[in-house]
Formats: C-alpha cells, structure tokens, sequence
C-alpha cells in the first residue's frame, strides 16, 4: 500500500509541473503523456472559457505560463470541475499577486470576467417582489441576493483584445442577474453604488440611508436628492437589484 501511495503521489506531482518533477518508472510514458495533456488541456480550456478578454490580451506563452503556475502551485479546496474558475481567480488574488510585466489590471479584469459566472450559476433565490411600498421613505428596501456592486481601478469592461492599453480610472458598476437569469453589468454612479452599500449594511429606513448620503456628498438640495433617489429605486426594483421592500 505505501508503495502505491508513493506512486500515486510521484504521478500527482509530475502532472502538476512535468518539467520540474519525475514521471514515475512504472507508468508506461505513451499513457503518461495522455495524462498529461489531458489535465492540462481540459483545465486551460475551462479556465479560457471563462475568461476570454484575459486570453485574449495575453500572448500564447504569458498565458499558458500562467495556467501552468496556477496548475503547479495551487492546491484547489474542491473537487468540482465549475470551480475551478472561482480556484483560479483565488490563486491570482491571494497567491501570486500582480508582476511587473502584467498589465496593471491584470487582477480585476479576472475579478470582473469570473463574476458572470459566479452570478450565473449562483443558487440563491431572489425573494418575491411583493407590492410597491405607500411610504417609501420610512419602508426598508431589500438588495437582490444576486446583485452586487463593484469598484475598480480601471475601466475593465472597455478592455478588449484591440484596445488593451488603459490608464487608471476610477470605475463602478452593478452586476446582477434579474428574474430572468440574465446576467447584467452597468455603470453605477455614486448614488446607486453608496445606496446599495448602505442597503445591504444595516436595516434602517431608507430616509435615515438618504440623510447620510447628503451629508457625505454635501448635497444642498436634499428634495432633489430624495426625487433622485426614489427615481433610482424604482429603476432598481424594476431590474430585480432591489428584489423586495420589508
């Protein structure tokens, strides 16, 4: 048995990086290059799938470079094949970081691109609509399970295969997937990105959420912040974002 585990493991680690690590001697090396290039092929072309603007503004050896890392170094927590996308964002995030030749928004390009996938196949359940509240400042407006708002620092949602050259600029958007599971991405502004913030931090009617707002963007005229707001809302509620009031 131990020498069976041995082997087991001396296959493992020659699969996770051949060019560093032995092939085992009893393993004929017709089947062990089958695989090889089996796990490597698979999981390059699940991980490529996922994250097609990536693949696509890398060049051929960056990009495989890349994958082979994420395949040698990272000891992936699930045995699932559809989160090897969540495994892999994990690894750049946590492990390996940003280097010097990436492109600077190497990390949230891949955060932006996973995020469809991860609403996508989500489990969660948008609560019932419900009717529209009689008084919507005192009601309590409640954030889609499905819905989240997200901050970078490069406009990642312009970056293409074409245009991959970005200086930094400060970039919200809302990602959600409404009630007809479509995932959708749009800009957020400051308003609908401090609201919904503030919505899912606290339970506290949405008059209180509205006051600090003005207070923190000093906003004079605080009727036109609640016509705004209110405005905001409905539009929210229309898209599944807001998917209930309390």
């Amino acid at each position: 048995m131990k020498n069976f585990q041995e082997t087991q493991l001396k296959l493992a680690r020659y699969l996770r990086s051949p060019e560093t690590n032995p092939a085992p001697l009893q393993v004929e090396e017709r089947r062990l290059h089958i695989y090889r290039d089996l796990i490597y092929n698979n999981i390059e072309n699940f991980i490529a799938n996922v994250f097609p603007v990536t693949r696509s503004i890398l060049t051929d050896e960056v990009w495989h470079g890349l994958v082979r890392s994420f395949i040698q170094h990272h000891y992936c927590q699930t045995p699932f094949f559809l989160q090897i996308s969540d495994e892999f964002v994990q690894y750049l995030l946590q492990e390996r970081g940003l280097r010097e030749n990436d492109p600077p928004y190497l990390l949230e390009l891949v955060h932006y691109e996973w995020i469809e996938l991860a609403l996508d196949v989500s489990t969660e359940v948008i609560p019932e609509a419900g009717t529209w509240p009689y008084n919507l400042e005192v009601s309590r407006p409640r954030v889609s399970p499905l819905a989240v708002c997200l901050s970078y620092q490069y406009p990642v949602q312009k970056v293409s295969a074409t245009h991959p050259e970005w200086e930094p600029e400060t970039t919200q958007l809302l990602v959600y997937r409404n009630r007809s599971d479509k995932v959708c991405f749009i800009a957020a502004n400051p308003l609908t990105a401090r609201l919904l913030f503030l919505l899912q931090s606290a339970d506290q009617p949405l008059i209180e959420y509205l006051q600090i707002i003005a207070h923190e963007l000093q906003h004079s005229d605080f009727d036109l912040l609640k016509k705004q707001a209110f405005s905001l809302l409905e539009s929210l509620y229309k898209d599944s974002v807001i998917s209930h009031f309390a």
